[in-house]
């Protein structure tokens, strides 16, 4: 039993999924055989031996008949005419060839009595017809009709002992499979228990490789959900692509919660210098680094959670490529967040992490998020803001698409208008009405230190606003929205090429 575990954790979900299947239509197919066995032992095995004693039987109530409508045509007694008189001779001739003449069913004793039978018949046939012809030209000679009576006899005899024979071997055959009819209730209970232990045990297996490391996820997704990144690690005995994602997993809740732990000191430390130097501008300037870094650490739980169910849920229906591009787009997510210092970035760089963001998002929604760069500029000649694009679409799909049942796309356009880059990220989901707009446009323009309603719009919108008017002179951000039409967040900043 160990070894069969041990090869069913080696096993990938695919084939593990394809051994239950195989399983189970293996135990419907033995049932179906079974059902077949059954059938024919109670169909075809009696049917051949009522059909054995009713072909014996009807070969002795023709001769019978025969020899009635013979007498009765010879002496011209009854009512039998030259018509009744062929049919009987067409019925007896017809009883003795319907039994075949085959030994392997018939058996020794019964093939010699047949064939006995059949060879008489034909002898008597010929001086039955003599005398028949004889009676009709009025010379009929009273020995040869005497002989045919005598014929006739020992044709019953024969066919008498035939169905005896029969009867004889029916009831033979009939005791023989006796206690195989009294085992048939029996039979059954046990090979459906059998199958059925054998379904349950890799129906437990599956359970226990698939359904349980899943859940371990999940659970672990929602204590991190609630920002508690110092958990267990999650422990499974999976050498699949569940084995591999939740080590995957577990690399990337470490090193996230090492990085907020250092953040955390960090900000500590930040804290303390600000209470000694509040109108220090160099310790604002760190503040401003401080809010970058800060930036970068905010992963969002809910989407790390929804992300890996979908990872989980396609192990389970796809193959393994489908989960490492997903674990490998989520990574390179992760990657980017956490590592990149620098305050600005080449776009190729931000369209390739916008475009790995949306991919994983297209995964959890399906049809329903589309996505679309279009980029009239060289993108990797471009200078923009880092961590510009990842906020604005995760607005766009939690505020936007998601709420939309048929979903919705989201665009990026960039393009340049004179000195100036020129970055649109617009939506086609739920939009927000004119008061909530206003609202948005008076905290963009004011410019306040307080983050604007996570609810609304999320944290990142005034974030990107007061960088892009920290670092750029003359740069901007603006809103556009309609309900029910989408929303589109229009920047505008300075082109800054590398080679400039």
């Amino acid at each position: 039993m160990d070894k069969i575990r041990n090869f069913w954790e080696t096993l990938t979900i695919k084939n593990k999924i394809r051994v239950f299947t195989i399983s189970v239509f293996v135990a419907l197919a033995l049932a179906v055989l079974f059902d077949a066995w059954v059938v024919k032992l109670f169909t075809k095995d009696f049917n051949d031996i009522m059909e054995d004693n009713s072909k014996g039987g009807e070969i002795v109530n023709a001769i019978k008949r025969e020899t009635d409508a013979f007498d009765e045509y010879i002496r011209g007694t009854g009512s039998t005419d030259q018509e009744a008189w062929e049919k009987s001779v067409r019925d007896t001739e017809a009883a003795i060839n319907a039994v075949p003449l085959d030994y392997t069913h018939l058996g020794d004793t019964r093939f010699a009595v047949l064939q006995s039978l059949r060879s008489a018949y034909e002898v008597y046939c010929s001086k039955r017809n003599q005398v028949i012809t004889d009676y009709q030209s009025e010379n009929i000679y009273v020995d040869k009709l005497y002989d045919v009576y005598n014929m006739q006899k020992y044709l019953s005899s024969y066919a008498q002992r035939f169905v005896d024979f029969t009867m004889q071997e029916g009831n033979e055959s009939y005791r023989t499979m006796l206690p195989v009819i009294t085992r048939v209730p029996f039979i059954t209970a046990g090979l459906s228990a059998v199958l059925f232990f054998a379904i349950i045990q890799i129906s437990q297996m599956l359970n226990s490789s698939v359904t349980a490391p899943v859940l371990k996820l999940a659970t672990a997704s929602r204590r991190i959900a609630n920002n508690d990144f110092f958990i267990d690690d999650v422990v499974v005995d999976n050498k699949d692509e569940l084995g591999q994602m939740v080590s995957a997993f577990n690399k990337m809740k470490f090193a996230t919660g090492e990085y907020i732990k250092a953040m955390e000191e960090k900000r500590e430390a930040l804290d303390q210098l600000h209470v000694q130097e509040l109108e220090n501008l160099e310790i604002e300037k760190q503040m401003e680094t401080m809010n970058l870094e800060l930036l970068k650490s905010q992963i969002n739980p809910h989407f790390l959670f929804n992300t890996l169910n979908v990872i989980a849920g396609t192990a389970n229906l796809e193959g393994a490529q489908t989960t490492e591009q997903m674990i490998e787009a989520l990574s390179s997510l992760f990657r980017y967040n956490l590592k990149t210092q620098a305050k600005e970035s080449i776009l190729a760089q931000e369209l390739k992490i916008s475009r790995d963001y949306m991919y994983l998002q297209k995964m959890r929604f399906g049809d329903r998020v589309q996505f679309e760069v279009e980029c009239d500029v060289d993108e990797n000649k471009i200078i923009v803001p880092t961590f510009t694009f990842q906020p604005l679409l995760e607005n766009a799909i939690i505020h936007g698409i998601s709420p939309r049942v048929e979903g919705g796309k989201v665009t990026i356009r960039v393009r340049q208008q004179e000195d100036k880059l020129l970055i649109d990220v617009a939506d086609t989901g739920a939009g927000m009405d004119e008061e909530t707009l206003g609202r948005i446009r008076a905290k963009l323009e004011g410019g306040e230190d307080t983050p604007l309603d996570e609810d609304i719009v999320g944290i990142g919108l005034g974030n990107i606003n007061r960088r892009i008017k920290g670092m750029y002179e003359g740069g901007r951000l603006e809103i556009d929205s309609v309900l029910g039409e989408g929303t589109t967040i229009m920047m505008a900043l300075p082109l800054h090429r590398i080679d400039d």
